[in-house]
């Protein structure tokens, strides 16, 4: 329910859709129907660049040990969405993005750095849920 219901949600202009090249890559060898939903919520998205001061803030999050340089791209995805200036990331990544270990850690660096604070969720705790 609560991929089908964001997606509703962004359609519906409730929140705004930040995405990049990164994203579209990890889509692309995903099943047809999860890419049909990607290639439609592109209609929707702002599509961010990668930049070197965005590969910083990836190295910080991998000098700091959050995760290893295997998943350099789970701290990228961070990055990505703190120096675009979202209020909030939502993942399905529960083992390096939305962890309750692993978040504070991400806002530890991102203060050290000078960038404000990132709040990360899954789907399930950002949707709307109508009465």
């Amino acid at each position: 329910m609560g991929s089908k219901a964001l997606f509703s949600q962004i359609r519906d202009n409730q929140f705004t859709l930040v995405t990049s090249a990164l994203v579209q890559a990890e889509i692309e060898p995903a099943p047809d129907d999860v890419r049909g939903v990607f290639d439609e919520m592109l209609a929707f998205a702002d599509i961010v660049e990668i930049s070197e001061a965005t590969l910083a803030l990836r190295d910080a999050y991998l000098a700091a040990e959050i995760v290893s340089q295997k998943y350099s791209n789970d701290a990228l995805h961070v990055a990505l969405a703190t120096m675009s200036n979202c209020t909030l990331l939502v993942s399905w990544n529960f083992k390096h993005i939305v962890h309750y270990q692993k978040i504070p850690l991400y806002n530890a660096v991102n203060i050290l750095h000078g960038y404000a604070q990132i709040n990360i969720f899954s789907p399930l705790e950002v949707i709307s849920y109508e009465d």
